[in-house]
């Protein structure tokens, strides 16, 4: 779908990245288009999965799961079946917000977030199953958030 992107598309997801609560009219008189032609490209562009979806972001404060944690995860990719199970684990797992598959000594990286350490021990007890092909897990605890989703919170 990138190669049917024009300039005009990029401008509405640049905007909308840095404000999703802006209008179809203030959208269109920030990039020069009508308000028809903005609501036109900006549904396609939502019905093709380029802009996925819009959310609300909060403030560390008043987030009900506090507690953020990055956790690495190295498999023994041997057992199909173990890796199939794991996969699903984490695909529908709340407390993991975020997987990313990835290169170096770890093969997966997580986002999690819990609302208290014993909820996060639960996590990794599971994680590290012996149902599962986790060779190793490492675990990280979030101090403070400085910056996320390119809102600074310092």
């Amino acid at each position: 779908m990138s190669q049917n992107l024009d300039h005009y598309d990029y401008q509405i997801i640049h905007h909308l990245q840095l404000n999703g609560r802006l209008s179809n009219q203030e959208l269109a008189a920030l990039i020069g288009l009508s308000t028809s032609q903005c609501s036109r490209r900006r549904i396609l562009l939502e019905q093709n999965k380029v802009i996925a979806g819009y959310y609300a972001q909060i403030s560390p404060a008043a987030n009900p799961v506090p507690i953020t944690g990055i956790i690495a995860v190295k498999i023994n990719y041997h057992n199909h079946d173990s890796y199939t199970k794991f996969v699903d684990l984490i695909s529908t797992n709340p407390n993991i917000k975020d997987i990313y598959k990835v290169t170096g000594d770890y093969d997966f990286l997580f986002n999690v977030a819990v609302k208290d350490f014993n909820e996060m021990s639960l996590l990794i007890s599971r994680l590290s199953s012996s149902d599962f092909c986790v060779k190793d897990l490492y675990t990280s605890i979030v101090l403070e958030k400085l910056k996320e989703n390119n809102i600074t919170y310092i």
